[in-house]
C-alpha cells in the first residue's frame, strides 16, 4: 500500500521515540525512506532502540536524550538537528499516563503528566514552529492524543486534561500556521497494547477481555497499524488535511465514552493501592 520512497529523505523528529508508538512511528518511517530522530528521557533505552531499529532497516537513526518538559532542553536538541538541515516533520508522542482515583493524585501527578504531554508538545511544536516560520520551510506536524479529550474519562483526569489541550493547540495552530505552509494533524489512537505501558492500565488479564468486548471489532489495534496511519498523514500523499484528529480505536467511541470509566466498579482496594502514581511513566 505504500511505496518504499514515500518518506524518502524527510527528517523527522519522534519525541518519546524509544519505546512504544514512537518506537512503532520510528521503524515505519525508516522502512519508507525517512531520515529519523527519537529523543526521550532515557539515554539507554534510545541507544538500545537505534541500534535495534539500524540493525532491523540497515539505516541510520539518530537518538538525542531530552527531556521535553524543560522548554531550555528541547530548544537546544532543536539547535542540535537544524545544523545539518531542518527537520520536515515534528511527531509529539511523548506521554505519561497511569491509572488513579482522582481525590488521591498530589499537585505533582498533575504537574508531572501535564509537563510530558501539554507542556512537552508545545515546548517542540514552538521551537521547530519558529524556525519553519522564519524560513518559511514547510513542514508538517503530527501530534497524539486519545480518544477521550471530547468527553473526558475517569481515573486518567490528567491525561484527559493533557490531551484536550493537544487538540486545542493541534486545530488552533492548523488555522494560525497552514497559510505559511505548515500543516497540524492528529491521531486519537484507542487501545494500542504497547511492551510495559498497557499492562499498567490494565492490571488484570480478564479486564482485557472485557475491553475488546466493547469494542465493535473485537480487538485491539496494533502498532502496525498505528504506524501506517501515522506514515499517510505527514506524507506528501495527503498535503490537504490540515486540522484534523483522526480516531483509530475500531468505533468503540462510537459504542461509549470514557475508555477508563467503568474500572471503578471492577477494580479491588488492593489494587488501587498498587497502582498509586509514586512516579511517572512516559514513552522513550
Amino acid at each position: 500500500m505504500f511505496s518504499k520512497d514515500l518518506l524518502r529523505s524527510k527528517r523527522i523528529l519522534i519525541t518519546g521515540g524509544g519505546t512504544g508508538l514512537g518506537k512503532g512511528m520510528a521503524r515505519r518511517f525508516l522502512e519508507l525512506g525517512a531520515n529519523v530522530f527519537i529523543c526521550g528521557r532515557r539515554k539507554e533505552v534510545l541507544a538500545e532502540t537505534a541500534a535495534e531499529l539500524g540493525r532491523q532497516t540497515g539505516a541510520t537513526i539518530r537518538a538525542l536524550p531530552c527531556d521535553v518538559r524543560n522548554g531550555q532542553a528541547v530548544e537546544e536538541m532543536i539547535e542540535t538537528i537544524w545544523k545539518d538541515g531542518p527537520l520536515d516533520i515534528l511527531v509529539n508522542n511523548a506521554a505519561g499516563n497511569f491509572l488513579a482515583r482522582t481525590e488521591e493524585l498530589s499537585p505533582r501527578a498533575f504537574e508531572a503528566v501535564i509537563g510530558i504531554v501539554l507542556v512537552g508538545t508545545i515546548n517542540a511544536t514552538m521551537a521547530c514552529g519558529r524556525r519553519w516560520l522564519k524560513a518559511g520551510h514547510p513542514a508538517t506536524v503530527l501530534n497524539i492524543t486519545t480518544t477521550y479529550t471530547r468527553t473526558g474519562s475517569a481515573y486518567v483526569v490528567p491525561s484527559a486534561v493533557s490531551k484536550a489541550g493537544v487538540e486545542a493547540l493541534t486545530r488552533s495552530l492548523a488555522v494560525e500556521w497552514g497559510n505559511r505552509g505548515i500543516r497540524m494533524n492528529a491521531i486519537a489512537p484507542g487501545p494500542v497494547p504497547t511492551e510495559g505501558a498497557f499492562s499498567r492500565l490494565l492490571p488484570r488479564p480478564e479486564l482485557e477481555t472485557l475491553a475488546k468486548q466493547r469494542n465493535p471489532l473485537g480487538r485491539f489495534g496494533t502498532v502496525e497499524e498505528f504506524a501506517n496511519l501515522a506514515a499517510f498523514l505527514v506524507s506528501d500523499g495527503c498535503s490537504y488535511i490540515n486540522g484534523e484528529v483522526v480516531v483509530m480505536d475500531g468505533g468503540e467511541w462510537l459504542q461509549g465514552a470514557g475508555e477508563f470509566s467503568t474500572l471503578g466498579r471492577q477494580l479491588t482496594e488492593k489494587e488501587w493501592e498498587a497502582m498509586k502514581p509514586r512516579k511517572t511513566s512516559s514513552t522513550g
